[in-house]
C-alpha cells in the first residue's frame, strides 16, 4: 500500500507539475509528498524527476514509468471507487444457497419481495439438498434446515421445524385416524426418499422424553417435500410433513394434525453466512431482511396451545355400520 500510495503521489506531481501541489490534492504536507518520491525513486533505481526550485519535470526514465502506470493506475482507482459504493449502495450479485425443501414454500415469497424492494440486486438462487460451503461454492448466504451448520460460518436460528402427522379431512372420512403409533400400520402413509442420499427418512416421534424412530411402509414415495404435502392434501395417505409447509393448511382446515402427543421437534431452519465486517452492503440488507421477516415467524411452526391431543375421528363407513346395528 505503501507503494501504491507514492506512486498515485508521484501521478499527480507529474500531472500538476509541482510536488507542493500534489501534497495539496493528496492531503499531505510537501515534506511528506517529496519524501514518499524520494522512497520510490531509491526503490525503482531510477530518477524519476529533475527538480529546481521554480521546476519539476519527468525525466525520460520518468516519462516511460508515468506512461506505463497510468493505464494501471486508473483501472485500480476505478476499482477502489466500485468496492466503496458496493458498502454504500443495495446493489450487485447475490449468489443464496438452500436446499430444495424451503424453497417454494419457505423462501421464494420473501425473496421476491426482496428483488421488489431492492430492483439494482441480481439475485441467484441455488436449490440444493447438500449443505452448501460459502467459500466452496462462492454463495454469499445460505439457508439450511436441521442441525446447525458446521464449518465456521454465523448462524442464526429463525423457526423450529416441527415434524407433524397429518390427514387430509377426506382421508379421514374414508378410512378413519390412527389412535396409536402401531396403528399407522393399517394406513396407507406417504414416504420421503432423501434426495442427498436416495435412502427413505424414517418418521420420528416424541415418546415421553425421547424422540423414537420407525420405518413406515410407504404407498406413495416422492423425493421432493412439496410433492409429499400435495399427496397428503390429495388425501393419498397420512404423511409426518414439516411444520414449515403444514402449519398453513393446517390453519386452514385443509389437514388434520394426527397424533399430537408424538409431533417431534427436528432442529431448526438457519440462516447462516460469513463474517458481517467482511461483507457489502447488499448481502448485510438481505441478512438483516430475512430474518426480520422469519425469526419466530408462527406462520411456519404450531404453537402450544394447537398442539394439544384431539379425540381421532371414525370412518364415515364404521359409523354408518355401528348406527345400523343399533
Amino acid at each position: 500500500m505503501n507503494e501504491i500510495r507514492a506512486i498515485t503521489i508521484f501521478m499527480r506531481a507529474a500531472t500538476l507539475g509541482s510536488l507542493r501541489k500534489a501534497a495539496v490534492d493528496q492531503g499531505i504536507s510537501p515534506q511528506a509528498a517529496s519524501h514518499a518520491v524520494m522512497q520510490l525513486e531509491k526503490e525503482l533505481g531510477v530518477r524519476l524527476f529533475f527538480r529546481t526550485t521554480r521546476k519539476l519535470s519527468l525525466t525520460a526514465e520518468g516519462q516511460r514509468f508515468f506512461e506505463s502506470v497510468q493505464p494501471a493506475l486508473t483501472i485500480l482507482s476505478s476499482a477502489l471507487d466500485e468496492a466503496r459504493r458496493s458498502t454504500e449502495e443495495v446493489g450487485g450479485p447475490l449468489r443464496v444457497s438452500a436446499p430444495r425443501a424451503l424453497g417454494l414454500s419457505v423462501l421464494w415469497p420473501f425473496f421476491e419481495e426482496f428483488v421488489a424492494r431492492y430492483p439494482n440486486v441480481q439475485l441467484e438462487v441455488q436449490f440444493d439438498d447438500h449443505f452448501t460451503d460459502l467459500v466452496t461454492e462462492r454463495s454469499d448466504v445460505g439457508f439450511r434446515g436441521g442441525p446447525p451448520p458446521a464449518g465456521g460460518s454465523i448462524a442464526r436460528r429463525l423457526v423450529p421445524i416441527q415434524l407433524i402427522i397429518c390427514a387430509s379431512p377426506a382421508y379421514i372420512e374414508v378410512h378413519g385416524a390412527p389412535e396409536s403409533i402401531d396403528d399407522l400400520a393399517r394406513h396407507r402413509c406417504t414416504g420421503y426418499r432423501r434426495a442427498n442420499t436416495g435412502k427413505m427418512a424414517p418418521w420420528a416421534f416424541q415418546v415421553g422424553e425421547e424422540i423414537v424412530y420407525r420405518d413406515v411402509p410407504a404407498t406413495v414415495c416422492v423425493n421432493d417435500t412439496d410433492m409429499e404435502t400435495q399427496a397428503v392434501l390429495s388425501g393419498l395417505g397420512v404423511g409426518q410433513l414439516g411444520s414449515f409447509t403444514a402449519t398453513e393448511h393446517i390453519r386452514g382446515g385443509r389437514l388434520v394434525p394426527l397424533l399430537l402427543q408424538h409431533v417431534s421437534q427436528h432442529g431448526m431452519i438457519y440462516i447462516y453466512y460469513g463474517h458481517r465486517k467482511e461483507q457489502p452492503l447488499r448481502v448485510r440488507t438481505f441478512i438483516d431482511f430475512m430474518v426480520a421477516r422469519m425469526a419466530d415467524n408462527s406462520r411456519f411452526f404450531l404453537a402450544p396451545s394447537e398442539l394439544q391431543p384431539v379425540r381421532p375421528a371414525r370412518p364415515a363407513g364404521r359409523t354408518r355400520a355401528a348406527a345400523g346395528r343399533s
